[in-house]
C-alpha cells in the first residue's frame, strides 16, 4: 500500500483551514506550518484569474531527501509516507537542500521557548511543544499518528470545507484518489525531477 494525496485545484478556494488544522493537530510553533496554500495570479487585466496551490511534503517514492540523510533519520515506512526521526537528526539541513519543493523546514534552537503570546505557554502549547526538538528539521507527516491509529484521513483532508483534498491508496485502482488521478489526468509537481510525488494535482 502506498498512500497518497490529490489536490483538486478548481476545489480550493484558499481559506487555509487545511494549514490551520494541520497546525492544531501538529501543534507547531509560531511560523512553522507543514502546508500552506500559495496565490497564483494569471492573466492581465482585466482578464486576470486567480489560482490557489495548496503545497506540503510530497512523501516521494524517490525521496532526495532520504538519499542524502547521513544519519539515516529521513526513512520511507512500508506505506510511503516519508518521515523524520528526531533522536537521528543532527540538524545539518541536507535534506533541507535536497527538497526541490521546499518543504523541509528548520526549527532553530529556542523556537520552542515561546508561544503565540509570548513566554507564557499556553496549555495546549504546553502539551504539543514537547513533541518537537529544536535544532532539527521537520515536516509534513501525512498525519502518520492519525493513520496509525486507524483513522482514514489527515487533519487537512478532515478539514477541508471544499472537499479539495483527498486521500486514499495509491496502489489501489479502485480507490477514489486514483480514480480521480485516471478520469482528470492528475498530475504530480516537478516530475522532471524523476521524485515520483504521492501528491497528485487536478486542473
Amino acid at each position: 500500500m502506498r498512500l497518497g494525496m490529490v489536490i483538486d485545484l478548481k476545489r480550493c478556494v484558499g481559506c487555509q483551514a487545511c494549514t490551520v488544522a494541520c497546525k492544531a493537530e501538529n501543534g507547531t510553533s509560531p511560523g512553522i506550518m507543514y502546508t500552506k496554500v500559495l496565490d497564483q495570479v494569471s492573466g492581465t487585466y482585466p482578464n486576470v484569474r486567480k489560482q490557489f496551490v495548496p503545497v506540503l511534503c510530497n512523501h516521494c517514492r524517490n525521496a532526495p531527501c532520504e538519499r542524502v540523510c547521513p544519519t539515516g533519520a529521513t526513512h520511507k515506512r512500508e506505506d510511503g509516507i516519508v518521515l523524520v526521526d528526531h533522536d537521528k537528526c543532527i540538524g545539518c539541513r541536507a535534506c533541507y537542500v535536497a527538497c526541490p519543493y521546499n518543504n523541509r523546514i528548520f526549527l532553530k534552537r529556542g523556537k520552542l521557548k515561546e508561544g503565540y503570546y509570548g513566554k507564557k505557554m499556553t496549555p495546549y502549547e504546553r502539551a504539543k511543544y514537547p513533541e518537537h526538538q529544536d535544532g532539527i528539521v521537520e515536516k509534513c507527516k501525512f498525519c502518520s499518528h492519525r493513520i496509525d491509529e486507524g483513522l482514514t484521513e489527515t487533519s487537512c483532508v478532515q478539514t477541508c470545507p471544499a472537499d479539495a483534498r483527498i486521500f486514499g491508496n495509491l496502489d489501489d485502482p479502485e480507490s477514489k484518489v486514483s480514480r480521480l488521478i485516471r478520469s482528470r489526468g492528475g498530475r504530480q509537481a516537478l516530475c522532471e525531477d524523476d521524485t515520483d510525488p504521492s501528491v497528485y494535482y487536478l486542473d
